[in-house]
Order: C-alpha cells, then sequence, then structure tokens
C-alpha cells in the first residue's frame, strides 16, 4: 500500500471547517438545553472502552468496531455508540442512585465500515437514556421528547415512525414456527425497506396462501390508531397481543403530549440493534433520504452488568442533522472588525473588551497600510472577499483621527 499523501485522511471521517463547528455545537447547546428541560443530566463517557466489557454487550457487529491493543496487550475499542458505555456507568457508579435515571449525551462515535460512498467511520449524536421505567408512558415520553429535540435542533419537517418487536417475533414465530433462518431473511428485507425483497422471499415459501397473505398485510399495517385495531385481529398468538396493546397505550400517551400529527404507527419497524426488546422509533426529515433520529426499548442490556433494569432512549443523528440545516454564516451578524495602527492598539483594543462583553464577536487586526484596508461599513465586500468572513460593522482606530475616533 502506498504511503498517504500529507493531505489524506482515513475514508469515512471528515473535517469540520468554523462555520460548520459553529453550527454543530449550536445545535447540541440548543438540544441539550431542551432535553434538560425535560429532566436529563448530561452525561460523559470514555471515547476508549474495554472490549472485554462494552465491546462484548454491544449491539454493534463485531466486524463494525474499531479494535486497538494498549501497551499491555488489553484489546480496547473506540466506543460504537453510547448506549453501552451508559448501562456500564448506570451499573457501576451510579448503582446505588434510585431509579428512574434520566441521562443525556453529545458525543462522537465509531464504527468501521467498507468503502462505500456516504458511510461515516466517525459521527456525532446526541440522545437520552430512561433507564429504570417498563411502563408506555416512560416511552412516550421519549418519542415527545424525541419531537420536541428535533424542533430545537431547526428541523421542523419530520415524521416518526414507531413499531414493536415483539409484534414481527410473535407473528413469524407462529406463522414459521422453528424456521429461524428464513425469519432472519424476512426480517433483514423488513429492515432494509426492501418490501419487493420481502414479498418475493415470501412467495418462494412453501406454505398455506393465507399464512403468506398474513405476513404480506404486515406491509399495510402503517397509520394511526387504527393500525393497532387492525393488528389485534390479524393474530391471537400472547406476545403479538402484548405488543400491540403496549403500542395502543404508547399512543393514547401521546395523545396528552399532542404529538401525534407528527407520529404514525409501522408494524414493519423492528429497529436496527439487537438489543431492543419493545417499542422501538426511526423519524426522517422530508428533505433527507436517512434517518435523523432513532431509539427503543431495551430491557436486557443492563443485566449484562450486573444491574437488570428496563430501560428506553433515543439519539438523534447530529451530524446528518447538520447537513440538513446548513452550516451558513447567518449567525455572523454581529461581528466587528477593529483595525488599529500602533498609536491607536489601547483604544482598539479597549474597544474590543467592551463589544465582547457585550455578547459580539470580535476580531482585531493591527494595519500597516490604511489604503488597503476596508475603512467603512461600505467597504464590508471587500472585508468578505479579503478575509473570507462577514462583517456587521468596520471600525478603524487610526492615528491621525482625534480623540474618541472611531468610524461605525
Amino acid at each position: 500500500m502506498s504511503k498517504p499523501k500529507v493531505f489524506e485522511k482515513p475514508i469515512g471521517v471528515k473535517d469540520y471547517l468554523p462555520n460548520a463547528v459553529s453550527k454543530l455545537r449550536q445545535i447540541e447547546h440548543d438540544v441539550l438545553k431542551c432535553m434538560q428541560r425535560w429532566g436529563y443530566g448530561q452525561i460523559i463517557t470514555p471515547t476508549m472502552e474495554y472490549y472485554d466489557t462494552v465491546g462484548v454487550a454491544s449491539a454493534t457487529s463485531d466486524q463494525k468496531l474499531f479494535k486497538l491493543l494498549n501497551n499491555r496487550g488489553t484489546t480496547l475499542l473506540l466506543r460504537a455508540d453510547m448506549t453501552t458505555p451508559i448501562a456500564r456507568v448506570v451499573a457501576s457508579l451510579l448503582k446505588e442512585t434510585a431509579f428512574p435515571l434520566r441521562l443525556s449525551y453529545h458525543a462522537n462515535v465509531f464504527r468501521a465500515i467498507e468503502e462505500e460512498a456516504g458511510r461515516e467511520a466517525e459521527f456525532f449524536q446526541t440522545g437520552v437514556e430512561l433507564v429504570g421505567d417498563a411502563s408506555a408512558d416512560a416511552d412516550a415520553e421519549v418519542v415527545a421528547l424525541a419531537i420536541a429535540s428535533l424542533k430545537a435542533a431547526g428541523v421542523n419537517r419530520f415524521k416518526l415512525a414507531i413499531g414493536h418487536v415483539g409484534f414481527l417475533n410473535g407473528l413469524f414465530e407462529e406463522s414459521l414456527p422453528g424456521r429461524q433462518e428464513v425469519q432472519a431473511e424476512l426480517k433483514a428485507c423488513l429492515l432494509g425497506r426492501d418490501y419487493v425483497g420481502y414479498r418475493e422471499r415470501l412467495h418462494k415459501l412453501e406454505l398455506d396462501e393465507s399464512v403468506k397473505q398474513e405476513l404480506e398485510s404486515i406491509l399495510r399495517l402503517r397509520g394511526g390508531q387504527e393500525v393497532c385495531e387492525q393488528a389485534l385481529q390479524l393474530s391471537k398468538n400472547e406476545t403479538v397481543q402484548a405488543s400491540i396493546r403496549h403500542l395502543c397505550e404508547v399512543w393514547e400517551v401521546l395523545q396528552s403530549y399532542d404529538v401525534c400529527d407528527q407520529v404514525l404507527i409501522d408494524l414493519t419497524m423492528i429497529g436496527d440493534f439487537s438489543y431492543y426488546t419493545g417499542m422501538t422509533f426511526e423519524g426522517y426529515a422530508a428533505d433527507l433520504g436517512f434517518p435523523v433520529v432513532s431509539g427503543g426499548r431495551y430491557d436486557n442490556l443492563l443485566g449484562q452488568f450486573g444491574r437488570p433494569a428496563p430501560a428506553t432512549g433515543f439519539s438523534l443523528k447530529t451530524t446528518r442533522i447538520l447537513e440538513l440545516v446548513g452550516n451558513d454564516e447567518s449567525g455572523d451578524a454581529n461581528r466587528v472588525l477593529i483595525g488599529y495602527d500602533a498609536a491607536g492598539r489601547d483604544k482598539a483594543l479597549a474597544e474590543a473588551r467592551e463589544l465582547r462583553g457585550a455578547g459580539h464577536i470580535v476580531i482585531t487586526e493591527k494595519v500597516d497600510n490604511w489604503l488597503e484596508w476596508p475603512m467603512d461599513a461600505a467597504s464590508i465586500d471587500l472585508a468578505v472577499m479579503h478575509k473570507g468572513v462577514r462583517y456587521a460593522r468596520v471600525m478603524p482606530f487610526r492615528s491621525d483621527v482625534r480623540e474618541g475616533g472611531a468610524a461605525q
């Protein structure tokens, strides 16, 4: 393999320039503030974890984990998600803290990928975990908070789809008992939204026509509360019935939150992590083909760390939201450029301190040749071309200007 050039970086990672970073931090701040208002306290966990603890418990496949060895030969990993590290903390540092626990986070996570266009090896997530509450109210709370968080991030046109892994598990076990490989193939089609492939695979199975029709009918189970009523008639399987009743309860709570206009029930939803045990959901923005939020219930994960507890949560795909809302310079409207020569330095820097204290972004610049420097507000375009920054005001402090001389 040839040596990479000095300006190259690994596939799947990217550089964020100042405008993008400013917008990313604004999204982070606004979303975490929203989560704080709902009672969620922020937590920070290490970027590196032990493979034998967090790595083994993670729902991310082993092939997608970034592994490394420390100087003692112990296998470490770069965190692939935040849910598993938080489960470790809840079972250790917070083991004496009473449930329920409400925790929030913002962090970069890492997933090893094949060299595919559009796939990121490092990306940012902002999310919450609600630990110690198994109720439908808890599930509805995280869905309603996900909606509030998307709005806080500047995403206004979106739809959340909720489902329940128990519905498909119960239905497939009833219709395809013992045929785990076939069940896995059908679930893979649904996870990838490959409905054509699902139908094709279904029609190749040696099943009664009525069973095929039943399994195909789930593709039409998308909508409001009426979907739950239809699903209850589809199967008498105990797992199916319990799952649908739980979704009905979640929907009733969401009605009290007054967010049902932005939610639909989709019983083909199964979630993209193996640790999900109950309700799952995904959110899609109107102008983006990828989910901007996903979450669900994972009642078995905490038990792997010695403190069994029900839990539910979600994560915003902060990097995708950044692509959606853009990173223009609209936040730079209060920038100020102050130029000064040697004699005007004291006044210029004193003015800069005052303006920064008032919340302005102030750039100071020593000027050697005033003829080449933008002198007034009419010359802002020159400053933009010259420095690549948008300024609201240009304020020269010159040695040939009398006391208090500042051109604004």
